[in-house]
């Protein structure tokens, strides 16, 4: 069945803006208020896929925002019935299916209709003459109104109360990033310096260091970029291109922080080759690492997480982990003391989340930071960390 192109009319048109602007909140927890940029229409892209198991390509959700904020006679957008049915189903949390399902088992596309069906006018009820109004009724109406507007007050204010940042690095200019809340622990200048190497992306190094409560090694993480957690609870992710480690202890990704003198407690996730087995002979690897720990005066760490992900025995597996890390991302959910742990590794920039692990620890979060190290391992190379978004929610707490 080839997927039908709405011709809307003005009564389809304020559906679709309704539900559009629905699809926007949902996301980004805010109104459309401005274009969206490339890497917003990538995670909403993401986002919808990962929700309802279908594909809306980013460019036309670019173009849908930029046609809702300004609708011009001389272009039309005109999204087919089955787009507008995913949107439906991301706005009302529909399970997830694929287009194979759903041309066999809904290919009368119901929840872009049930959608539509709200805009459907009722009938103009019938004329009462009103009774005339009491004392008892003037306060009670008055007493509904200040309710409802207390209540609006509490809703508006835990909604404003939500942080939410976007930052794609097209600019990595010292001060641009202190003013939207970075700030840049244990400066290493000459890697510093060259931040900006790749062209609006943010380039770390793997430089020695380690977060780790080692024996006769003091935590360091070198140019760690980090920031504030508003939220008790929150959903954050960062975003790679074409990292690739190679190195024993080569790694970079997201690390949650009570404090930045690592005298606390911690949990990190990461990208990270490995090459030690304990004494078995095995070709090295590319795995993604997740790990707690209870900060000064504990050396052992709890492992959250260990997922090999590329062996890199043979010419051929080391093109696959190239190729399929040319687009990597972590995400980290929090709810409570409940940690989610996700990632993403494709060739294409817009892939779905996996889950690595659940796991709950008794921190509070305080910072978030972007780090990239080697471990205090002097022999392996310094290697770049290209990192191209950054995304932080404040979420409420269920």
């Amino acid at each position: 069945m080839i997927d039908a192109i709405l011709y809307m009319d003005e009564f389809d048109r304020r559906a679709f803006s309704a539900l559009f602007t629905r699809v926007i909140e949902t996301c980004f927890g805010q109104p459309l208020q401005s274009p969206l940029s490339e890497s917003e229409s990538k995670h909403l892209s993401n986002e919808i896929e990962e929700r309802t198991g279908l594909v809306v390509g980013w460019r036309s959700l670019k173009n849908y925002a930029a046609f809702l904020l300004n609708p011009s006679a001389g272009k039309q957008e005109n999204p087919s019935v089955a787009t507008l049915d995913t949107l439906a189903r991301y706005v009302f949390k529909a399970p997830a299916t694929t287009e194979a399902d759903r041309k066999k088992n809904e290919e009368h596309f119901p929840y872009w209709f049930r959608y539509r069906e709200q805009f459907i006018l009722p009938p103009p009820p019938e004329r009462v003459e009103p009774k005339p109004r009491t004392r008892k009724n003037v306060v009670g109406l008055v007493a509904g109104f200040l309710g409802l507007v207390v209540t609006g007050w509490i809703l508006f204010v835990r909604e404003a109360a939500l942080e939410q940042v976007i930052d794609d690095f097209h600019t990595t200019d010292a001060s641009a990033l202190s003013r939207t809340g970075w700030m840049l622990h244990d400066p290493n200048a000459a890697y510093w310096n060259r931040r900006g190497e790749k062209p609006s992306q943010l380039t770390l190094f793997t430089l020695r260091g380690d977060n780790w409560h080692k024996t006769g090694e003091a935590p360091q993480i070198q140019n760690l970029l980090f920031r504030k957690i508003q939220n008790d609870c929150f959903r954050t992710e960062v975003h790679f291109t074409d990292f690739v480690p190679n190195a024993n202890w080569q790694q970079a990704g997201l690390v949650l922080l009570e404090d930045t003198l690592f005298a606390g407690k911690s949990i990190r996730i990461s990208l990270a080759y490995n090459d030690f087995f304990g004494g078995y002979v095995r070709p090295g690897e590319i795995l993604i690492q997740a790990v707690a720990s209870y900060g000064r005066g504990y050396t052992n760490l709890e492992e959250i997480a260990h997922e090999p992900l590329f062996p890199l025995g043979s010419p051929v597996n080391q093109r696959l982990a190239v190729n399929n890390l040319k687009n990597f991302a972590f995400r980290v959910e929090k709810q409570g003391q409940k940690f989610r742990f996700l990632y993403s590794a494709s060739p294409v920039d817009n892939f779905s989340f996996k889950e690595v692990a659940t796991y709950e620890f008794g921190i509070k979060p305080n910072y978030v930071g972007l780090f990239a190290l080697k471990g205090f391992v002097d022999s392996t190379a310094v290697m770049p960390v290209a990192v191209r978004y950054f995304r932080l929610d404040g979420q409420r707490c269920e």
